[in-house]
């Protein structure tokens, strides 16, 4: 089964490929509502997540990279696999094709990160397995693109943005840092900080899917195909991620961390590569594809986290339904190892006075405990 690259400068041509609607009068615009858009959640939003991660953690993922490295095969060894499968199991246009396979070897983006949190998953290894994606992109985009572009002779160079996976790592690193060092000198603000940028991070997700589809709304019928593929990849990226990690043990919130990161694609990156590569002509064809693509995936996101908050709820109802007097019953112990621990401090303090070993063990007795309490976890 081979990808229908029949045609355009992109792939050997030997019939006509029939053009479609252009809609380019827009592109200057998204171009530049993504990059800065982009640039400010990337920075505020990695800056507010930095605040909760702790240094042993994200330390033991580097030092023990095991769910680091699931999440680099899923990023870079099933999201290509699968953008060329869509690609030839829907006969796409030579350009289109490209696209699609570009938009599967860029690697993760930032917007899992806050999907992460709001999943309650691991946001160390979230972080970094989108930082490490990131340096692995220098090298893995390259390969990738040629191990499956190879039989279709392109006779077009693509261009890999160097410069803007740079950027993103700037962009990353940076802001985690200082998010680090703020959650380690000062945990408190750190809570505070860290609610804002979930806060602001949702709100700026939401601004930009309503200006792609404001910007763009001339240019969704142009291929119901295109915008098919656009729907099923990432839900495709986040169940196949889901399951690898599943069959490599990882535990539960490791697989939602990894599901996520493998669905979540660097837009931007992906746009910026495609302008470097090709001709206005061809773009006209392929800026859709990463455009709603990038809808699609907050789209799967909100209703993935929708999905799990509607589902702890439940476990939670259950659980007080089970057990009623839990409060109390918790309560009351707090309220007995608090006693307990006062009594304890009262006989120090006696025994530094008199420490007379047959009082000591006397009201050690004393204090053992009689009953057993049931915990209410």
């Amino acid at each position: 089964m081979t990808a229908n690259c029949s045609s355009s400068s992109a792939c050997p041509a030997n019939s006509s490929v029939e053009e479609l609607p252009v809609g380019l009068e827009a592109y200057g615009n998204l171009e530049l509502v993504f990059t800065v858009v982009s640039a400010v959640m990337m920075g505020l939003l990695m800056f507010s997540l930095g605040c909760s991660v702790e240094i042993q953690k994200l330390w033991m993922h580097i030092r023990r990279p095991w769910g680091i490295a699931v999440g680099l095969l899923c990023q870079f060894g099933l999201m290509p696999f699968i953008a060329y499968l869509l690609a030839v199991s829907f006969s796409l246009k030579p350009a289109q094709a490209i696209g699609v396979l570009i938009m599967g070897c860029c690697p993760g983006g930032t917007i899992s990160n806050i999907f992460t949190f709001w999943v309650d998953g691991d946001m160390d290894l979230s972080i970094s397995m989108t930082t490490c994606s990131t340096v692995a992109a220098l090298g893995m985009m390259p390969l990738s693109l040629y191990l499956y572009t190879w039989s279709w002779n392109l006779k077009q160079n693509l261009t890999i943005p160097y410069q803007n996976i740079g950027i993103t790592l700037v962009c990353l690193t940076i802001p985690v840092a200082f998010g680090v060092y703020v959650n380690y000198r000062w945990p408190k603000q750190s809570k505070i900080i860290l609610k804002t940028g979930v806060i602001v991070g949702g709100v700026l997700l939401l601004v930009v899917a309503v200006a792609g589809v404001v910007l763009a709304k001339g240019s969704w019928n142009s291929d119901v195909t295109l915008l098919s593929i656009s729907f099923i990849f990432p839900l495709i990226g986040h169940v196949m991620g889901f399951l690898l990690a599943l069959l490599t043990q990882q535990s539960w919130q490791r697989c939602r961390t990894i599901s996520l990161e493998t669905g979540a694609q660097n837009i931007q990156m992906c746009i910026t590569m495609l302008q470097l590569s090709f001709t206005a002509e061809h773009l006209a064809q392929m800026f859709i594809f990463p455009l709603a693509y990038g809808l699609f995936q907050l789209l799967d996101g909100f209703l993935i986290v929708a999905a799990y908050q509607t589902y702890k709820r439940r476990l939670k109802n259950k659980h007080r339904k089970k057990n009623p007097d839990c409060a109390e019953v918790c309560h009351k112990k707090k309220s007995t190892s608090s006693k307990e621990s006062r009594t304890f401090l009262e006989v120090n303090e006696e025994a530094a006075v008199t420490p007379e070993p047959s009082r000591l063990m006397d009201r050690h007795r004393a204090l053992e405990p009689v009953g057993h309490i049931t915990s209410c976890e």
